[in-house]
């Protein structure tokens, strides 16, 4: 990124019709905000609940974002992750060509999580 460059961050999780389904991944974002009040991040959902990646992506970008990080908050690697996402990443690339798109790995593969869900479990 460059010095005039705008990032913001999407934190893409799963989606479910229970909409206390989504209070995590939008915790994780008021977290963000909470820690560094400049940042950008919106949350989306692959599937069951709104919004989606390009309505999040667009969001970012209309409020100025010039690259967008995108943060998959699956523990495993699943379908979504493997092929749909990729998908989706190529069609935004194509829709907005003057942004820069990235992708994080997903988060089940951080061995900081990894180590967190053991303290986790083991003090449960």
């Amino acid at each position: 990124m460059t010095a005039r460059s705008l990032r913001g961050t999407v934190l893409l999780a799963h989606g479910s019709r229970d909409a206390r389904w989504r209070e995590p991944i939008e915790a994780v974002a008021a977290r963000m905000r909470e820690d560094d009040p400049a940042v950008r991040v919106s949350c989306a959902y692959m599937e069951l609940a709104a919004p989606d990646l390009p309505t999040a992506a667009a969001t970012l970008i209309s409020d100025g974002a010039t690259a967008v990080h995108v943060v998959p908050l699956f523990l495993g690697m699943g379908k979504h992750a493997r092929e749909d996402l990729p998908l989706q990443l190529d069609a935004l690339r194509q829709r907005w060509p003057a942004v820069a798109f990235s992708l994080a790995p997903i988060v089940g593969e951080s061995p900081e999580l990894v180590a967190l869900l053991a303290r986790i479990a083991i003090k449960s």
